[in-house]
């Protein structure tokens, strides 16, 4: 299983990436393998605001439909309008093109501290 370095990661299998001050938002191919072909994603709206811990959307797969949280606060910038017509990509492309929601963090650095490592991460995954 391919966990990237360079991503944090949470207890409920999203990860976490930032770049420029946004926050990119996926699951990570771990969850993605639990729940099977995805289907549709429910997104949130732009502009709104999500608290570290709330879940922001769910997500619909041929085995499940499961919450999305938030590994961090702040207010969703982006979604990914594309996996409206190709939800699939999750499976294809986690940690790349089946990014889900970008969020503009409120305070980064504190919630960070509390995520998980890819080391960590490994950990959780192959216990």
């Amino acid at each position: 299983m391919h966990i990237p370095d360079g991503f944090l990661y949470t207890k409920e299998h999203e990860w976490v990436k930032l770049d420029g001050g946004v926050a990119a938002v996926g699951i990570t191919e771990f969850a993605q393998g639990e729940l099977g072909d995805v289907v549709f994603v429910q997104l949130p709206a732009v502009g709104s605001k999500t608290k570290q811990g709330d879940s922001f959307g769910t997500i619909e797969a041929v085995k499940a439909v499961a919450d999305m949280y938030a590994p961090i606060s702040g207010e969703i910038v982006e979604v990914n309008s594309a996996l409206a017509d190709a939800p699939e990509t999750i499976n294809r492309e986690p940690y790349s093109g089946g990014w889900i929601v970008k969020i503009r963090p409120d305070k980064y650095d504190a919630e960070a501290a509390g995520l998980l490592s890819p080391a960590a991460y490994r950990d959780l995954t192959s216990a």
